[in-house]
Formats: structure tokens, C-alpha cells, sequence
């Protein structure tokens, strides 16, 4: 039993802790970053080209980039035109390498050096590879050996190091440049050509959730703590921005819910959050050639958005419905029937307002768990290559368990903040009116998750 517990010690220290030996990709799991340096060195045009793709994009290409003749394939979608006329690019050089990535997948750099068979002063170039692939895109252009730039609208040195070292003020809006246009000054003779140089040393450490899944030891103390540190990733994960906490409060509020709506809640986030990432798993694995999991994500949170409209919109209307009765049976009141007002004291603590319908408790379950977490797509992706399906299957709804034990929580705190206020006999425009605002609030919340989701569709 002692040595039970030193395991369950030691691999919660070891998740919790340490950060582990792996490195999650800096702009996320999803993306394929390119850059184009292209290099006039004499006579001569260069250009050198790195791909750096992250854990699922590793995953799905990994085998197609890392073949022999990929280079040469690559090249087919960079357009360079020299004096109006495309030029085909000729492999000089390349390498491929993987490191190690989140949660035992690996990330994938391929770097290569390209020479114009041609030459000529007015350039333009296009980079037409992964259409639709999410990313930092990036071209620069140099001249050298006697060569010279007389315009160009493209810098002339790469703000990303060619792809070693993302600035970390542009990660959430990575640069997106594709193309370039320049009038250039040739020098004399053939010039020299770029060099590849060593390949970056990771910078990021991976750690959490990701990590759980690339343990060694499967020992019953270990999987049941691994359970336990994945729920509480869960529950932490649940606090970051999103996730549906004013949704669920503001719900519960504005539909005077009661702990077992709270309750029921977090179970329908928990089946909706493992149900999304088992979807975008099998997107991912069987139909990414017709559908980039990355580009699901915008669609989902246009459904999640019209989804919360549409509760919104319901619990509005019975909120005004009822607001209507309301004042229509006060009105009734008012011609002086006074002997009968203690017969209906008690009709006025439940009202058609008061009602939870099925359909609104499971919108909202289903709006604040629809959107997966990538952390999770990365474990059951690393579950399938490590052959541990079983674990990353219980790790994934551990981890749901806790997201939805937060949402739970803050659910139950809302009923009984509504509950104590209730208990104050407070009465005033205000706090009639407490319901439909937050009727009107799970409104706007709907609005703004729709509106959000719009740039990454249109």
C-alpha cells in the first residue's frame, strides 16, 4: 500500500511539476507555417524555403513530406517569374528533421534551397502551397555578390527568423503573406547560394494534460492518478476565457433553475466536449483530404453562436410572456376584490417562466462543450500512435469530467446567489427585471460567439 501511494505521489508530481522532455509548438497544434527568403545573389535568384508543421499537421503529412522527391513536388506550387516569365525552381539542398511535439506526437521542419532556372530584373513570386491551412506565412527578399533591390514590398530579413523564433506579440495573429513583388539590379556571375543552417533547439516545454499520455508506466496507482491530474486539467481548462461560464450562470438565472439543472447541465457538457474531440479525431484521421479539422473549428462556434441565440431567444420571450401575465392579473387585482387576495398568494412562487424545457438545458450543454480542446485532440491522436487507445480514451473524459465539474460549479453557485437573494425580500424594478436580463445576456452572449466565428468562414 505504501509503495501504492509513493507511485500516486510521484506521477502527480511528475504531470503537475515537471515540464517534461517534449516541445508544444509555439502558434498551436494545428498549423503548417511557411516562409519564402528569396535571394538575389549576383546574377543568380535563390530561394530559400522552410515548412514548419506542427503536431496534427505532422501527423497527417509526416510521411508524404518526409519522401525524397517532396522537394521537387513543393516546388511546383511556389511561382516565381522573372521579366514575366515563370521559371522553374531546381532543388539544391534540403533536410528534413522531427522533434519531439505535445503529448508524444512529433512536429516536422523541412528547409530547402531552390535556384531559378532563369534570370531577369522584375520579380514576382506567390506561394501557393497547403490552401486553406492555418499558419504563419512569410516572404522576404535579399540581394548580395553584387546584386541590389530597387523596390520591393516585401522586408528584406524575416521577423520569424525563418520560422526558429516567432515573435511572441504576433502568435495570436501570425503573420500572412504569401506573395511578393520587386524590381531588382542583377550583379555579375552566378553568386552563391543560401545555406541551411542547424535546425532550432526546442524552446517550448510541454507539460499538463498532453504530457499524461506519454508515460511509461501504465500501473494501476499511476492510471488512476493520471485520471485524476487529467480531470483537474480539465476543470483548469474550463476557467480559461470561453467554455460557457456566464452562458450557464446567466441560464440558470434568468430560468430560475435549480441544482439538478445545474447538475444535468455538466453532465451534457461532459458528453458534448468527448463527443466533439472523438469527431475531429475522425476527421483528422479519415477525412482530412476532404476536410482540414482546423477549419471545423469556425463552423462549430457558428453553430455554438446560434445555438445560445436561439436559447436566448426562448428564455426571452417566456421571461416577456410572462412579465405580460403578469401585469395583466396585478391589473385584474385593482378593482377592489381585497377579500380575495390570501387565495392567491400561492400561485405567485411558480409561473410558465419558472419552467427548464429539455431542449434549452441540453442548447446550452451542447453550446458550452461543443468546441473541443485541442489539448484532448492531441492526446487521443498520441493515444492512436503510441497504441494506447484505451488510456487516451479515459484521459479524454477525465478531462471532460473536470471541465464540466467547473461549469457544474459556477451553474450551482448562480442558483444559490439567486437563491439568497431571493431570501432577502428585496423587491424593486431591479430585481424583478434580474431574469430577463440575464434572458437578454445569454441574447448578446449568443450574438457575440456568432460574430466571431464569421471571419473564420467568410
Amino acid at each position: 500500500m505504501k509503495a501504492l501511494f509513493v507511485a500516486m505521489l510521484a506521477a502527480a508530481a511528475a504531470a503537475l511539476l515537471a515540464p517534461g522532455s517534449a516541445s508544444a509548438h509555439p502558434l498551436g497544434n494545428f498549423t503548417v507555417n511557411r516562409y519564402a527568403g528569396i535571394e538575389v545573389s549576383g546574377g543568380t535568384t535563390y530561394v530559400r524555403y522552410a515548412l514548419d508543421l506542427a503536431e496534427i499537421p505532422t501527423y497527417q503529412l509526416g510521411a508524404e513530406v518526409r519522401a525524397p522527391g517532396y522537394p521537387a513536388a513543393l516546388a511546383r506550387k511556389l511561382e516565381l517569374t522573372l521579366d514575366a516569365e515563370r521559371v522553374p525552381l531546381r532543388v539544391l539542398d534540403s533536410r528534413v528533421a522531427r522533434r519531439p511535439g505535445a503529448g508524444g506526437l512529433k512536429t516536422m521542419r523541412l528547409d530547402v534551397v531552390y535556384v531559378a532556372a532563369g534570370a531577369g530584373s522584375a520579380l514576382t513570386f506567390r506561394d501557393s502551397s497547403f490552401p486553406g491551412r492555418i499558419g504563419w506565412r512569410e516572404v522576404t527578399l535579399a540581394a548580395r555578390d553584387g546584386a541590389s533591390v530597387a523596390s520591393s514590398d516585401v522586408p528584406t530579413t524575416s521577423e520569424s527568423g525563418a520560422l526558429t523564433e516567432y515573435p511572441k506579440d504576433l502568435l495570436r495573429s501570425p503573420l500572412d503573406v504569401s506573395s511578393a513583388t520587386a524590381v531588382v539590379e542583377l550583379g555579375d556571375g552566378a553568386g552563391s547560394p543560401p545555406t541551411i543552417g542547424a535546425a532550432p533547439a526546442p524552446e517550448h516545454e510541454s507539460g499538463g494534460f498532453e504530457a499524461l499520455i506519454e508515460r511509461g508506466d501504465v500501473s494501476l496507482g499511476v492510471l488512476l492518478v493520471s485520471l485524476l491530474i487529467a480531470a483537474f486539467w480539465g476543470a483548469v481548462h474550463a476557467l480559461t476565457p470561453g467554455h460557457g461560464k456566464a452562458l450557464v450562470a446567466a441560464y440558470l438565472v434568468g430560468t430560475k433553475g435549480t441544482p439538478r439543472h445545474a447538475f444535468l447541465l455538466g453532465g451534457t457538457v461532459t458528453v458534448a466536449h468527448t463527443a466533439g474531440v472523438f469527431a475531429i479525431g475522425i476527421v483528422t484521421l479519415a477525412l482530412s483530404q476532404f476536410i482540414l479539422p482546423e477549419r471545423l473549428y469556425p463552423w462549430l462556434t457558428l453553430a455554438s453562436g446560434l445555438l445560445v441565440v436561439a436559447v436566448g431567444a426562448s428564455v426571452l420571450r417566456q421571461r416577456m410572456r410572462w412579465r405580460g401575465r403578469r401585469e395583466d392579473q396585478a391589473h385584474g387585482h385593482d378593482h377592489g376584490h381585497d377579500h380575495h387576495e390570501h387565495g392567491h398568494a400561492h400561485g405567485h412562487h411558480h409561473h410558465p417562466g419558472d419552467e427548464l424545457t429539455s431542449k434549452g438545458i441540453l442548447g446550452v450543454g451542447i453550446a458550452a462543450g461543443l468546441l473541443p480542446c485541442p489539448s484532448a485532440l492531441v492526446v487521443l491522436l498520441s493515444a492512436i500512435a503510441l497504441h494506447r487507445v484505451g488510456l487516451g480514451l479515459a484521459l479524454i473524459l477525465a478531462f471532460s469530467v473536470g471541465l464540466a465539474a467547473t461549469i457544474t460549479g459556477i451553474g450551482l453557485v448562480a442558483v444559490y446567489a439567486r437563491r439568497a437573494f431571493g431570501r432577502l425580500s428585496l423587491d424593486g424594478p431591479v430585481i424583478r427585471t434580474l431574469p430577463a436580463v440575464s434572458a437578454a445576456l445569454i441574447l448578446v452572449v449568443g450574438i457575440a460567439i456568432t460574430v466571431k466565428a464569421l471571419p473564420g468562414i467568410l
